[in-house]
């Protein structure tokens, strides 16, 4: 039982009168307390969870209604950009708050929860294209479902982060793709050389629910929890040609929910190959009389569903260790791709969440060492979006130009600048000053091209860089590269006092 979290919940710490977070005119002061409060007892879960790892949290309900959390939860749903889209009963975040009003709205779902009235509506499916033409299911819910579901994660996130293994780093707090890749690069720099690049088949369409059910109740003894878990999970799928489709398998892809419970199923990943001899859990003495005796050592990164297994040793090993991870993946109801699962050599490049890594010999030297820079396709999408701004904008001044262009150029250069991308980013700022300034030459040019020496004398100031007044284009070759220092086990906790 996870005793004393109910009464916490119930009791408003340093609030006059046990106030309600929801039931309150003060929105952002009640805001305010309920953040503290979510934080506190999440810090408890987690605690809790770590200190034994066989206990099962039975009193998790009164969490998942309290007004504390469900406040939180739909400041968290307001506050994406998803909230302006509408699931299948055509509300949105805006159109609620200006209707029902916030409170009210929290209230009924509250009510709505407690006397097991609740039932989640189908997903809205959207096909998203990808970029290798092929498209993504997308599945909308709607902005109740969506308050539920965050609350729900407020919960159990908590819980299951004290069981992942650090070698995990999608969709989990305080980590990013930056340090998935600067693992997989320090250990390709320490013999790791053979990487097996994973791919997963329609990983969120395919999981089982029985078997992720199964992982869920290991942590989680509360059977009204578990029932609006599998609730969301059955909710079903209405089309983009309208019919309803029942849902046996998967989560969908692009709800608040679904990252968190694909962490949990791939979590059987980590935990295989972290326990497996020559895995991290193998001491450094007993990894080094492997290597002397011809046996080899492994390593898991995974990003979600995106994942490599380097191996120190030979590729007979990788190859074996392929087939070994898609016994494991299969009682999930998880296969790998025979196409896209590669079994590369680090010096051969592997890309990995949009980067290229590689090992190269450093030039002027004999030394070789491995670099991790932005993959083509990377280059080739930022590229393309610059291309597509600047056709969709030739009756706008440069000023709006740049307003656009800016914000694209600034946040894919930050991406990539702790990288080895200083040619990268010169490639990029060519790029971009080519299409500018054809642009500008075809908006002057009354059907044909104007001239340079007005263009330059007009945008650049007789210089080369264009720019409208005070509002001047971002210039990608002069960001300043920078390393990304591999974090390892030292990622701090989101919860501070949890340790």
């Amino acid at each position: 039982m996870a005793k004393g979290v109910s009464k916490s919940a119930a009791d408003a710490d340093g609030r006059p009168g046990g106030m309600s977070p929801v039931n309150t005119d003060e929105l952002e002061a009640a805001l305010y307390w309920a953040e503290r409060r979510v934080l506190e007892i999440q810090a408890k879960l987690h605690r809790w969870a770590i200190g034994d790892r066989e206990r099962r949290f039975d009193d998790l309900f009164n969490l998942v209604t309290d007004p504390a959390f469900l406040l939180v939860a739909w400041d968290r749903v307001r506050g994406n950009r998803g909230a302006r889209t509408a699931g299948v009963d055509g509300h949105t975040a805006m159109s609620i708050a200006l209707g029902t009003g916030v409170e009210e709205f929290l209230d009924a779902l509250r009510g709505s929860l407690k006397q097991r009235g609740f039932r989640p509506l189908p997903v809205w499916e959207r096909m998203i294209p990808k970029a290798n033409g092929k498209l993504r299911r997308l599945g909308i819910a709607t902005i109740t479902d969506r308050v539920v579901q965050a609350s729900l994660k407020l919960v159990l996130e908590p819980i299951f982060e004290a069981d992942f293994a650090p070698c995990s780093y999608g969709f989990r707090p305080n980590r990013r793709t930056h340090d998935a890749v600067a693992e997989v690069r320090h250990y390709a720099t320490h013999s790791y050389e053979w990487v097996v690049e994973g791919d997963i088949t329609a990983c969120f369409d395919e999981i089982s629910h029985p078997a992720l059910m199964d992982r869920v109740r290991k942590r989680v003894g509360d059977k009204r929890v578990l029932a609006l878990v599998k609730a969301f999970l059955k909710a079903g799928i209405l089309g983009e040609d309208r019919l309803l489709r029942e849902t046996s398998a998967g989560t969908p892809q692009g709800s608040i929910l679904s990252p968190l419970l694909s962490n949990v199923t791939l979590s059987v990943l980590d935990e295989h190959v972290t326990t497996a001899p020559g895995g991290p859990a193998t001491s450094p003495v007993e990894r080094a009389k492997r290597r002397r005796h011809g046996l080899a050592n492994v390593k898991l990164t995974r990003y979600a569903d995106d994942w490599c297994l380097l191996v120190h040793g030979t590729r007979a090993d990788a190859e074996k260790w392929r087939d070994e991870i898609a016994e494991v993946l299969t009682p999930m109801g998880l296969r790998l791709s025979p196409d896209k699962t590669l079994i590369t050599h680090i010096d051969e490049g592997l890309d990995f969440l949009g980067w290229r890594i590689q090992r190269h010999r450093k030039r002027g030297t004999g030394k070789r060492y491995v670099y991790t820079y932005p993959a083509k396709k990377s280059l080739l999408a930022i590229t393309a979006r610059v291309k597509m701004i600047c056709r969709m904008s030739r009756n706008k001044p440069l000023a709006a130009l740049i307003h656009q262009l800016n914000p694209v150029l600034r946040g894919w250069c930050v991406h990539f600048r702790p990288g080895v991308s200083s040619r990268t980013f010169a490639y990029l700022r060519k790029v971009v000053w080519r299409q500018v300034m054809h642009w500008l030459r075809r908006k002057h040019g009354n059907g044909l091209l104007a001239a340079w020496k007005d263009i330059r004398r007009r945008y650049c100031d007789g210089g080369w860089w264009p720019h409208d007044g005070e509002v001047k284009l971002y210039n990608p070759g002069r960001v300043h590269i920078t390393r990304y220092s591999y974090r390892g086990t030292k990622i701090p906790s989101p919860w501070p006092n949890a340790a």
